[in-house]
């Protein structure tokens, strides 16, 4: 905690730069609530009661994002400063306390995790250079199994529900785009519906269908059945797509580059879109290991800071 005493200013405290900087990285007060696992009006609260103490506006709320202030710019250059610091000595305790060495074996089952896996991976190794980090690769059938089996030690999986032995913890909620050929009979529409898939094929990995989203909750429950077509590999999906082989629906962050070039055309699945979660899974025994713990913290700050279209989870 900070205490200022100048102009009866009030205390700054850890928690406020927090929040400062998670107003200014979200673009607003509803993201920053949910990056910070706080309801909207607490962080409304908290932040109104910052600026009256300090006497002094910190955030813009007519703009759109959301602006800083002159003074909630060298309050965020404090807490940018400052936060880094602070963590990095808590990480180091946590080091004394509970070891800075182990194994951790990392395996996936969504093929475009790899995309943001690997920088995240190598932030980590920075700040554990002790810890045995080491990627599992290939397609896992049941790759919570790997948990069990002590072939793996953290799992990143969508399936949320709750397992015997096993601690789930969030990182990030995304949203599916589908994804058609420029020029397709489907752009002109701004959100499409299970029926508007009818008649086509749809190209996916090499996975089951329990396993894809978008058939098991957009098509299954309205009746619709697409032939598939399989790639292995996301830019071989995407020409096929760009060569009317037929459709798909894959994570925004991972088409983005093909988006902002004209190569395919996405459109939004359902009025509120088509919006997926991944979870950490870790055994219980391992959920308290400090290199555990931060190996997560660093995939949630490395994936806000480089993913469009994430959001946290509760």
């Amino acid at each position: 905690m900070f205490f200022i005493n100048h102009m009866n200013m009030t205390h700054v405290e850890l928690r406020h730069l927090r929040l400062l900087a998670a107003v200014a990285d979200a673009g607003g007060l509803t993201a920053a609530a949910e990056r910070l696992h706080l309801t909207q009006s607490a962080v409304s609260h908290q932040l109104k009661a910052l600026e009256d103490g300090l006497g002094l506006p910190l955030v813009e709320r007519a703009a759109r994002p959301v602006g800083l202030t002159p003074a909630g710019r060298r309050l965020l250059a404090l807490a940018h400063a400052t936060l880094p610091q602070v963590e990095a000595a808590l990480r180091d305790l946590a080091k004394l306390k509970d070891g800075a060495s182990g194994e951790l074996r990392v395996a996936v089952e969504c093929h475009t995790c790899y995309d943001w896996l690997m920088p995240a991976m190598d932030a980590y190794r920075e700040v554990w250079p002790a810890v045995e980090l080491d990627l599992l690769g290939g397609f896992q059938a049941d790759p919570l199994a790997l948990l069990a089996e002590r072939r793996a030690d953290l799992v990143i999986v969508s399936d949320s529900a709750p397992r015997a032995g096993l601690v789930l913890l969030p990182l990030f909620g995304y949203e599916m785009l589908a994804l058609l050929p420029p020029g397709h009979a489907l752009e002109k529409k701004k959100t499409l519906r299970p029926a508007d898939f009818a008649g086509q094929t749809l190209i996916t990995y090499p996975v089951p269908e329990a396993r894809l989203d978008f058939v098991r909750r957009v098509l299954a429950p309205a009746g619709v059945r697409l032939p598939r077509r399989e790639a292995e590999l996301t830019v071989a999906i995407l020409q096929l797509v760009a060569s009317r082989r037929g459709v798909a629906a894959l994570p925004a962050w991972a088409v983005a580059p093909y988006l902002e070039r004209g190569y395919v055309v996405a459109r939004r699945i359902g009025p509120q879109g088509l919006w997926a979660e991944l979870h950490a899974a870790v055994r219980e025994d391992d959920a308290a290991r400090a290199y555990v713990g931060d190996f997560v913290e660093t995939v949630r700050r490395e994936c806000f800071a480089r993913l469009p279209g994430v959001k946290a989870l509760p």
